[in-house]
């Protein structure tokens, strides 16, 4: 695994079994709270990535970069896999620009129709 992200997963050491339940509360708390604010939409659509492709050799070498670079890169994807969402992901057309629609858990079927038509619009 790579140095800085396994560093990562090696800080969850410092927490306790409390810590995780009441991480796993406040968890399902915003998700309720995600769910809620979006029940009126059949989709959220948004940028997947926020930011265009980085520099590689630098990525490699300079660690602070690293992790600005990767926490920003997982931050609109990490919204789908925190809540339990279905996302799809799809060109936009513009280079390093893909776009995701993100639905409710279990609804990937109305997920997959907008895909679709989102792509027919998108072409």
């Amino acid at each position: 695994m790579f140095a800085p992200v396994r560093e990562r997963f090696q800080s969850g050491k410092e927490f306790g079994g409390a810590d995780y339940v009441a991480a796993w509360h406040m968890l399902d708390a915003c998700r309720a709270a995600y769910l809620s604010a979006t029940a009126q939409f059949d989709a959220v659509f948004c940028a997947t990535s926020p930011i265009t492709p980085q520099n590689t050799e630098r990525l490699m070498t300079d660690q602070d970069y690293f992790v600005r670079e990767n926490l920003l890169t997982l931050r609109n994807t990490r919204i789908g896999s925190l809540v339990g969402l279905g996302v799809r992901s799809m060109r936009s057309g513009t280079a390093s620009c893909g776009i995701s629609l993100m639905a409710n858990p279990m609804d990937e079927l109305r997920l997959l129709r907008w895909g679709k038509a989102a792509e027919q619009a998108l072409s």
